[in-house]
């Protein structure tokens, strides 16, 4: 059954969007007309407050609590969606942590918790999502990476591996479903003003074309377009968001 605008009826979830670039694309999702969840691990009040800007904008969004490193925290968000707006026909591997620190000193818990929460998270994530988008040959999986993922930043080397692997995760599973009318696709922000990023040295600016910083908003308008019916022969591809710095 299709809704209003041809698609297949269905629901949005967004990993990590409390906040920051999860945030802006929640919102951005709810103007598409996507019933959207918004998952969150601890911060409930910044949830419930943009699930209530959602709503009062006209759109529709369910905060969900839940923690996708965990099996029950991950089914529970996808359960939770499907129980009341039908099965879940996009998502967005938005949730993310940095552990940073030089490869000598890089030991084997924060190695583990970064490359857990950003890519084998968002592969569970995934996995689970294709059940019900290849029964509707429909969907869109849209996972947020970053520019270090192709790119070395010293200090980085768990979440440069954690991006890359979710770049080569995305062009894998992409032409694995493609002609089930799925895409996979991912974007790569760079720097971007976020509580993510407020403690990284401001004199990285010096080093984008664009000389400023990015925005959630503008990062979320690239994954509303992948979403997107205009987007449904884009698959497989890592849409660079960065001011040029990786040009």
């Amino acid at each position: 059954m299709a809704d209003a605008n041809g698609r297949p009826e269905g629901c949005a979830v967004v990993t990590g969007a409390a906040r920051g670039i999860g945030a802006a694309t929640a919102r951005a999702l709810a103007a598409d007309g996507w019933a959207v969840g918004v998952n969150y691990r601890s911060d409930a009040e910044s949830a419930e407050k943009l699930v209530a800007d959602i709503d009062a904008a006209g759109g529709t969004a369910v905060p969900i609590a839940g923690d996708i490193c965990e099996t029950d925290g991950l089914e529970g968000v996808f359960a939770a969606m499907e129980a009341e707006h039908g099965p879940v026909l996009v998502l967005v591997n938005n949730a993310g942590i940095r552990a940073d620190g030089l490869a000598p000193q890089l030991d084997d818990e924060a190695w583990a918790r970064v490359v857990d929460t950003n890519l084998s998270a968002a592969f569970r994530a995934t996995r689970r999502a294709l059940r019900p988008m290849l029964r509707a040959r429909f969907g869109r999986i849209v996972n947020v990476a970053s520019v270090v993922g192709p790119r070395a930043n010293a200090g980085q080397a768990n979440y440069a591996a954690a991006k890359a692997g979710l770049i080569g995760m995305t062009r894998t599973v992409a032409v694995e479903v493609a002609r089930r009318g799925i895409t996979v696709n991912a974007v790569a922000p760079g720097f971007v003003e976020t509580r993510f990023t407020e403690d990284v040295n401001g004199d990285a600016l010096g080093e984008i074309p664009a000389r400023r910083a990015g925005t959630p908003d503008e990062v979320a308008a690239c994954v509303r377009f992948l979403t997107s019916d205009a987007a449904s022969y884009v698959t497989g591809t890592t849409l660079t968001v960065d001011g040029g710095l990786s040009a």
